[in-house]
């Protein structure tokens, strides 16, 4: 068995993908709120927008996010980024909190853009080892909640405005969860280094087709040398440079399996797989099971 990472909370256990939904908003909207839901589980999905879950009182709270399964406190923050598998397997969901952030809304700041990337393989914030981080992050989840429950008429720019705050604050603490990022976290990149490495992925997401993605063509794409482009790109993305290139193609993978009229063949080219046997096995070993078999649940789940 692989090894997990753990976030100061004990992991106990890896998430089955063998039944998931996969939703999206009721409406178009840049932000929403949920809480009361008197269930205590909810079933593995995944979905385009992001959420950040504030986790209710009670002895047992475990939730699932990608192949980690995490035994949570009351006050711990779990963070969802957009097409991540989540589920709640145990958990007081009633005094909880969920907030919903669109994709989109984050993808229009470059600095939220970049403050996603930085925290793209962090789940996990808990209230013991960051309590002063995990405070003030609970004082903003609750204005959010007075405002998005209010009958105010701008309550969605409020929310997002807060949420923004939100993200700042991650940010502000960035040096206190490095150990939880990776294990050589470096800091101060320059704004213009930080739009080079945006720019390239960017060009990434919206041309998986292309000839030459090799990590020396997209040095060169930013201006900058192969070696330092390696240095920081995990700096960027929490990732290394070939993994960050298959969750990105994976991520284009879901979407067009969920369209009716693609053939898998067409699914892994346009995403930019060279090959069947590669892409089937690349999209079991970080899904959990087959293209065919994720798209039949897809059908399954929409009749």
């Amino acid at each position: 068995m692989q090894n997990i990472k753990i976030y100061k909370r004990q992991v106990i256990g890896y998430m089955d993908y063998s039944n998931y939904e996969i939703y999206d908003f009721d409406h178009v909207s840049a932000f929403n709120m949920s809480t009361g839901f008197k269930e205590r589980s909810y079933q593995a999905h995944w979905h385009s927008y992001g959420e950040i879950l504030l986790v209710g009182p009670g002895r047992t709270n475990i939730y699932c996010v990608g192949k980690n399964t995490y035994k949570l406190v009351p006050d711990d923050f779990v963070l969802v980024w957009p097409m991540e598998m989540h589920s709640i397997v145990d958990a007081n969901r009633e005094d909880s909190l969920v907030i919903q952030f669109s994709n989109a809304f984050i993808n229009s700041l470059f600095d939220l853009r970049r403050i996603m990337h930085m925290y793209r393989n962090l789940h996990i914030i808990c209230v013991q080892t960051h309590p002063e981080l995990a405070a003030r992050l609970k004082t903003i989840a609750y204005q959010m909640k007075d405002i998005f429950f209010s009958e105010r008429t701008d309550k969605e720019i409020r929310c997002c405005m807060l949420l923004m705050e939100f993200m700042l604050t991650l940010l502000e603490y960035r040096k206190e969860l490095a150990p939880e990022l990776t294990d050589d976290v470096q800091y101060g990149l320059s704004d213009d280094v930080m739009r080079r490495m945006m720019t390239v992925t960017d060009y990434i997401k919206n041309n998986l087709t292309a000839d030459d993605l090799s990590q020396g063509a997209m040095a060169e794409m930013a201006g900058i040398s192969r070696e330092y482009f390696s240095r920081i790109f995990k700096n960027v993305t929490g990732m290394n440079y070939s993994k960050w290139l298959n969750t990105i193609r994976l991520e284009k993978a879901a979407e067009l399996l969920a369209e009716d009229g693609r053939t898998l063949t067409e699914v892994a080219m346009l995403s930019g797989f060279q090959s069947i046997p590669s892409f089937n096995r690349v999209f079991r070993e970080e899904k959990g099971l087959a293209p065919g078999e994720y798209r039949k649940l897809f059908v399954r789940d929409h009749k």
